[in-house]
């Protein structure tokens, strides 16, 4: 059974016959927060299940066969540029695909096996960093905003930006910071200022096998804590099977004080609360096909 932890927009219980229902309040989840806490995935095959249920997966340079990519540490592999997700070392605030020409709208990511200790996940809703940066430095915004200003990949990068403005008031953010990311010295002076306000608005969760987190790749970043032991995690990347505008509001209706419910707080001053999984869980659908073989690898 696929259960979402408690959130914004989910308050009741869903029952088999409802299965429709449920995906459709998982795209309004997604549309309104940019976010969804699943459980209950407990094998690679129900992951991969469920994934086709809000997705067109995108197959990812290092995904397996069924387009999903096993995140386990790979050894010294994982030193290179780009790969530091597959080691055990922390892996920095980022939105996936940023070097490619359009990132993946959606990312699915689920843990199958914790570390013995660490690794916990942190998520930071783009919207409120953005709304964070207007409030207190609007030119970091109007300089992040400019074409050209960032340059994501190898060989010099493909040029881009932090933030792309689109019609209708709203933007998405495209980020890394590891050794593929460059930046112009137009805007040196405000990743500082960029970098604590993802800090200031980030969530943290540990994940238990069979949770994770279905987000909107445009809208949030992840990041990682080291870890130790054999930490296993399976992620999806694809393009979203329901209506979802282009990346996020930012025609002055504000984000945080929705992420901040979202995450349970009630107060702006609080410190981000943890996400643990131990929230009352609100079934979305009914029973997905279980098989696998619990390593992240499907059975023949």
């Amino acid at each position: 059974m696929l259960t979402c932890a408690r959130t914004a927009g989910i308050q009741s219980r869903t029952t088999q016959p409802q299965i429709g229902d449920a995906d459709g309040r998982i795209a309004e989840q997604v549309r309104e927060h940019g976010l969804v806490m699943v459980d209950g995935l407990g094998s690679r095959a129900s992951v991969l299940a469920f994934a086709r249920r809000v997705m067109t997966l995108v197959p990812h340079r290092h995904s397996d066969p069924d387009a999903l990519t096993t995140i386990r540490d790979i050894g010294r592999e994982s030193q290179r540029p780009g790969l530091a997700g597959l080691g055990t070392g922390e892996l920095h605030a980022h939105t996936e695909g940023s070097s490619v020409p359009e990132p993946p709208r959606l990312m699915l990511l689920v843990c199958l096996r914790r570390p013995v200790r660490g690794g916990e996940v942190f998520l930071t809703d783009g919207q409120a960093v953005h709304d964070h940066l207007a409030a207190t430095v609007p030119e970091a915004v109007e300089l992040l905003s400019r074409p050209g200003t960032a340059f994501y990949g190898d060989g010099g990068g493909r040029p881009s930006q932090v933030f792309t403005r689109h019609p209708g008031g709203r933007t998405s953010i495209r980020y890394r910071q590891d050794d593929l990311a460059q930046f112009s010295p137009v805007v040196g002076r405000f990743l500082p200022g960029l970098r604590a306000a993802i800090t200031a608005n980030q969530r943290t969760i540990m994940l238990s096998p069979g949770q994770g987190y279905l987000i909107d790749n445009h809208r949030y970043l992840h990041a990682r804590a080291a870890f130790s032991g054999p930490r296993l995690c399976v992620r999806a990347l694809g393009r979203p099977l329901f209506p979802l505008q282009p990346g996020f509001r930012t025609d002055g209706a504000g984000s945080v004080a929705a992420v901040l419910a979202l995450a349970g707080s009630s107060s702006a001053q609080c410190s981000p609360p943890v996400l643990d999984g131990t929230e009352t869980p609100v079934s979305l659908m009914g029973s997905l096909s279980s098989g696998g073989d619990g390593d992240g690898r499907s059975t023949p």
